[in-house]
């Protein structure tokens, strides 16, 4: 049997964010797979725009990589106490494309910020977002990355045992998921 197709998405556009990070390091743990990065650098979304251009092509290759996806890792910063605006945007626009890729997807969402607190609202209010999509997000064990500046090695590896710990049985429940026939 193939590897299955794992898609993770970063909330943050930064190239060094610490969610980025964490999704990388969730697609290590997660083991053997086709790792697909999402790129949200997407223009922002305009209804008259869609009426007059349609979808644009860097919103199509996210929707179709939600798609083929067999699962999906969504890490999100926490922006005054919600997620990032580039993620939300991100799933407006994907909701526009034809058909729904996230029905029945499996979903594990995580969030790493500098906070004490690590995104626990963020990761929330993303819980709530994914509702309309009918996407099997995982209810757990939820990862919040406090103080997230500081977990990583410089080769982008989790420092902490319990993050890492946490974060591999998140992905253990994810795999499962991905790969049950």
């Amino acid at each position: 049997m193939a590897d299955p197709v794992l898609l993770i998405i970063s909330g943050s556009l930064r190239k060094e964010a610490t969610n980025r990070k964490l999704a990388r390091e969730a697609a290590r743990l997660f083991g053997p797979a086709e790792v697909i990065e999402g790129e949200l650098n997407l223009p922002l979304y305009d209804g008259d725009a869609e009426e007059a251009d349609g979808i644009p092509a860097a919103v199509q290759t996210l929707a179709d990589q939600i798609a083929r996806a067999d699962a999906v890792v969504i890490s999100t910063p926490e922006y005054n106490k919600g997620p990032s605006g580039v993620l939300k945007n991100a799933l407006d626009w994907v909701s526009r494309t034809e058909g729904n890729p996230w029905v029945d997807k499996p979903v594990a969402v995580m969030s790493a910020a500098a906070g004490r607190a690590g995104g626990e609202r963020a990761q929330m209010i993303l819980r709530g977002f994914m509702v309309p999509f009918r996407a099997n997000v995982l209810p757990g064990p939820e990862v919040h990355l406090a103080g997230s500046s500081k977990e990583f090695d410089e080769t982008g590896t989790l420092t902490s045992d319990l993050y890492a710990k946490t974060l591999a049985d998140l992905m253990t429940q994810l795999r499962a998921l991905a790969t049950r026939s």
